[in-house]
């Protein structure tokens, strides 16, 4: 008898060890394969419901922001981007409002300007819409003269010193503030010609 509830027992085991080492097909459209639950052990697609909701769910995601606030700003613009340059006619309110603000601000060097040139600065808002801080450089195109360099922050400080203070509404200023903002300036312009 015994031998008999051993040989079920290592039969069992067996087939359940053979049903997971089969490979698992994943459906390659995001969010299309069932959510994740407390008990799984392999990957799955998490989401944040609430418990009371019924069937499962899938999550808001923004995918233009991130958890850090990035943004391009190119000297000219594309005919497809022109409509990202237009200064918001009211109190700042979203992120797009604010990057829209930020895009209008940008007035590229006229001497000592460079085609092609790239700087990225970071800096944070307070509430009031004014800098915590001066901007950080935190990229240069490798190669510049330190004159350009220089050229390019200065005329990047005294754009946002023109904008600034930032008229936030009282939800965003308090989401923004204090949040590190990353601005990749593009001097795209055709230079010489």
């Amino acid at each position: 008898m015994w031998r008999g509830i051993l040989v079920f027992l290592l039969l069992a085991i067996s087939t359940v060890a053979a049903a997971d080492e089969r490979p698992r097909q994943i459906n390659p459209i995001p969010f299309a394969h069932e959510p994740c639950s407390v008990l799984d052990y392999r990957p799955c697609t998490p989401s944040y419901c609430s418990p009371l909701e019924p069937g499962p769910c899938i999550p808001e995601i923004d995918y233009p922001y991130g958890q850090n606030l990035q943004l391009t700003i190119e000297s000219m613009p594309s005919e497809t981007d022109r409509a990202k340059y237009q200064k918001p006619d009211h109190d700042l309110d979203t992120i797009g409002d604010l990057f829209a603000a930020l895009r209008t601000c940008w007035s590229p060097p006229s001497d000592n300007a460079r085609a092609g040139m790239q700087m990225s600065v970071r800096f944070s808002f307070n509430k009031a819409g004014g800098l915590i801080g001066p901007p950080r450089l935190t990229y240069a195109t490798a190669g510049v003269p330190a004159d350009t360099r220089t050229t390019y922050l200065n005329a990047i400080n005294a754009s946002l010193k023109a904008c600034l203070p930032l008229k936030f509404t009282s939800g965003l200023s308090g989401a923004l503030a204090g949040r590190p903002i990353a601005i990749r300036y593009v001097d795209n312009r055709e230079l010489g010609k």
